[in-house]
């Protein structure tokens, strides 16, 4: 049992798939706001950012763009960490349960919390990547280029 598990997260196309799921909150919500550009620069002025539609691209450009590096496994540490800074944002700008009352305050400190998880979560994918690069790397000092294929 423990070979068949390591098997299969060792599958090129499950650490891909782990990576698209890991972003999935981020492209989903990046695509909506570019899809539907209107309802985005709603939710911006909701929140009160000013000017919104402005704010509405910086949202987009950070989702797709930092989901785009995840999924892709380049420059990871920069999409992860785009994401994870976004990510903590939100909690005292959009988030605030402590400002909040009842049901809202209860919904809004779990989704905090849920976001600091995903917080850990870009953290962890960095490091996975940086170890893979370093692994790389260091069979390509010791092959040389053509025997680290």
């Amino acid at each position: 049992m423990v070979r068949a598990v390591e098997g299969l997260l060792a599958q090129p196309a499950v650490e891909f798939l782990a990576r698209v799921l890991l972003t999935f909150p981020f492209w989903g919500s990046g695509l909506a706001k570019l899809i539907d550009f209107q309802g985005g620069v709603a939710e911006m002025a909701h929140f009160g950012f000013n000017p919104p539609a402005l704010f509405n691209v910086a949202v987009i450009l950070t989702q797709l763009g930092g989901s785009v590096l995840i999924v892709l496994n380049r420059w990871t540490w920069l999409g992860a960490g785009a994401l994870a800074v976004f990510t903590a944002l939100t909690i005292p700008l959009v988030h605030r349960f402590w400002a909040l009352d009842g049901e809202r305050a209860i919904v809004a400190f779990h989704t905090a919390t849920e976001h600091v998880g995903m917080i850990g979560a870009l953290v962890v994918v960095s490091i996975l990547a940086e170890r893979r690069r370093r692994h790389a790397v260091g069979l390509e000092s010791r092959l040389g280029p053509q025997g680290a294929n």
